[in-house]
């Protein structure tokens, strides 16, 4: 059999084909592995703009873990102990085995219609200097007394501290509030009435440092410039007070001095404050309220002298740990960075407020394109009892959209209440959400902690915990929630407030 004769011409289109095929094999390896090296270099997630975090842990706990931070032994300062006033930190907390699903939702519910009833009283305020007249405090009813509104905020100032009043000195848990300047606690012997309490009521027959504020006197007449009415007692010519809230609570009595204990060292005496015989309202066990705003009568105004108007709070990340607030110079953090304080010029009463220049809103390290004048035609506060951080309504609507957008693969559920951003995150061990970040009009930016951006219902319900009010010529609010394990410095003297991260627990 002949053998089979390849010719030259064959063995050469053979052999160019193979050599093809190999050089395409290699090229086409070569781009591959560069494609792939690319993508490797690339993350899929940026670290830098992006939260990631256990589901578990933006839940409640139910034990008390007491933070450390905020101990400090500077004489120039007086440090109390922060808690939430439904956390298991707190002596007004419920053991949650009596807590059910609906119970937990009752409570968020309440909340909510407290917080906007808080923040409706802060725009009245803001938008109407009320002056409503009242009858003889101690003769009349509540109930015919004060309005609905009369100009003044309470609602969910849901940060407890607890100070001494008297002589000898009786301890009493009161709501700390930047957005209120009388400081007030229920009084025997409540000839109207007087809400349950944690504590006993306090009794200034037994003190032997309690005195009545005289009618005629300019102490007595400073009450109007914080929107607080006041008249003489047609028996005593005693000063009497009524305060009236956004929540139709409501607290009315003699404007009195008192020696007021923060710490065994820091005793101020002649401390002016409401001693209320009639008291009703959604005050949750605690004593009264513990007035930081900026007016003649706050804390801070009658402790310039010790403090320098100065004073730090740190919120905690739940309500299960706890928090400090700090007055005087407690050794701020070198991370501490400012931002010039506002005052509003819209009524005499709203100059209390604490004003800041917000100026924009980044979400997920890009600011969103929102026009500065939205902020500034509005103006911001921001405020320790407001809950829910509220934005003008063009501002609201791009942060809602820029944070849907990136929460895309996540399932996005009902609204809660004025929450309309709501997520399911049942059966998920962890997440991931857009960092959002509050920028000022000086150039500063403040990052919202972690723990700062949603506010759990439960974990198939996690909302959003921003709102946005009814239009863009509503003040905004800077919230607690936003404000959550920031250490925030008010600097009054200085006129500037700061800000520094992981401030507490």
């Amino acid at each position: 059999m002949a053998t089979p004769i390849i010719s030259s011409s064959s063995f050469l289109r053979f052999f160019m084909g193979f050599f093809l095929v190999f050089l395409c094999l290699i090229l086409c390896s070569f781009e591959n592995g560069f494609a792939l090296a690319a993508r490797d270099t690339k993350p899929h997630l940026l670290p830098h703009t992006t939260h990631t975090v256990e589901v578990k842990s933006l839940l409640p706990a139910t034990t008390c873990s007491p933070s450390t931070k905020g101990d400090n032994n500077n004489k120039a300062s007086s440090v109390l102990k922060v808690v939430h006033k439904h956390g298991p930190c707190s002596k007004f907390h419920k053991s949650s085995k009596t807590s059910t699903t609906t119970s937990d939702e009752k409570y968020h519910a309440q909340i909510l219609r407290q917080d906007q009833a808080r923040v409706n009283s802060i725009h009245s305020r803001l938008n109407h200097n009320n002056n409503n007249r009242i009858k003889d405090a101690l003769t009349q009813s509540a109930a015919t007394t004060l309005p609905a509104k009369s100009g003044l905020v309470i609602g969910s100032a849901n940060y407890i501290v607890t100070v001494s009043l008297g002589t000898p000195a009786k301890q009493l848990s009161l709501e700390f509030d930047t957005a209120s300047d009388l400081t007030w606690t229920q009084c025997k012997p409540c000839t109207g009435s007087c809400y349950e309490q944690a504590e006993p009521i306090f009794d200034p027959s037994l003190s032997s440092s309690y005195k009545n504020i005289s009618c005629t006197t300019a102490e007595c007449t400073q009450l109007s410039s914080s929107g607080i009415q006041h008249r003489c007692s047609a028996s005593t010519s005693a000063c009497l007070y009524a305060a009236g809230y956004g929540d139709k609570s409501f607290t009315i009595g003699f404007f009195g001095s008192e020696k007021l204990t923060l710490t065994p060292t820091d005793v101020f005496e002649c401390f002016l404050f409401g001693c209320g015989l009639d008291n009703e309202g959604l005050f949750g066990g605690s004593a009264g309220l513990l007035g930081l705003g900026r007016s003649s009568i706050s804390l801070v105004e009658q402790t310039a002298n010790k403090y320098n108007r100065l004073f730090s709070y740190c919120l905690p990340s739940t309500s299960s740990s706890t928090g400090h607030l700090t007055f005087g110079d407690g050794g701020s953090p070198n991370s501490v960075k400012f931002t010039k304080l506002i005052t509003s010029s819209q009524s005499e009463s709203a100059a209390s407020f604490y004003g800041l220049g917000l100026a924009g809103i980044n979400v997920g390290g890009s600011q969103l394109s929102i026009a500065p004048s939205v902020f500034s035609s509005s103006g911001t506060i921001i405020d320790s009892g407001t809950v829910i951080t509220r934005l003008p309504a063009t501002a609201y609507a791009s942060l809602r959209g820029a944070f849907q957008e990136a929460m895309k693969n996540y399932t996005l559920t009902k609204g809660y209440s004025l929450l309309d951003t709501c997520y399911d995150f049942s059966g998920l061990d962890t997440v991931s959400y857009p960092k959002i970040a509050f920028v000022f009009g000086d150039g500063l930016t403040v990052d919202v902690d972690a723990t700062g951006i949603f506010v759990p219902i439960s974990p198939s319900q996690v909302c959003l915990a921003f709102a946005g009010n009814e239009d863009d010529s509503d003040i905004g609010i800077i919230g607690n929630v936003q404000q959550k394990r920031l250490e925030v410095v008010y600097d009054v003297a200085g006129g500037k407030v700061g800000f520094a991260p992981e401030g507490c627990d």
